[in-house]
């Protein structure tokens, strides 16, 4: 049997509760052969504290879905009676009957995910060989203002010129007597201003 991966949708915060009975059940019910890995995709997530700490925590990136490795599609069938690809019963049927599944994302005859898409999700990028690529929490854009709260510049105020999601760096524009100079922080290294500090006080 063929398995491909597709995109069970679960009651919000039961994802893990649907990931360990399919998991539990495959064993208890020798399914091996219908169902393979069932997995949450999570990233971690850096986020700065009040006392200018960072934190790392782990967080679902696809709240509510679960991917799960499956031979849901009976190539040797066909097509079944009402003229759709023939699924396997026990597949459908044990998923029907796992604590938390909704169903699939596509309806009774989902379409199975790209290797690409799945690579992408699991592997994050092909690079990091499966492993979890931390991410700053707060997403900044070039040109929004900024602040930076640590480092030699401490204090200072500017504009974004570049930003790297990957790396969680950024590139500022402050001004160092009266020259606008480019400054190299982190993303936990500074925060946003907001558009009342950024306004000149009344005269």
């Amino acid at each position: 049997m063929v398995k491909q991966w597709f995109v069970l949708h679960t009651l919000t915060g039961q994802e893990n509760k649907a990931q360990k009975s399919i998991e539990a059940r495959i064993r208890l019910e020798r399914m091996e052969e219908y169902i393979g890995r069932c997995v949450i995709p999570t990233e971690k997530v850096t986020e700065k504290r009040k006392d200018g700490r960072k934190h790392t925590v782990t967080r679902k990136f696809f709240p509510g879905y679960v991917l799960c490795e499956l031979a849901l599609y009976d190539e040797s069938r066909g097509l079944d009676e009402n003229g759709k690809k023939a699924i396997y019963e026990r597949t459908w049927q044990f998923l029907r009957e796992t604590p938390g599944v909704i169903g699939f994302i596509g309806g009774d005859r989902p379409q199975p995910l790209k290797q690409s898409e799945v690579d992408a999700i699991l592997l994050d990028k092909p690079t990091t060989g499966g492993a979890q690529v931390e991410r700053p929490k707060v997403n900044f854009s070039v040109d929004e203002t900024v602040k930076i709260t640590d480092g030699a510049f401490m204090g200072l105020t500017g504009q974004i010129s570049m930003v790297d999601p990957d790396k969680g760096k950024l590139k500022v524009e402050v001004a160092v007597f009266g020259r606008k100079v480019p400054v190299d922080v982190e993303y936990w290294q500074v925060e946003k201003v907001s558009v009342e500090e950024t306004l000149e006080p009344a005269k």
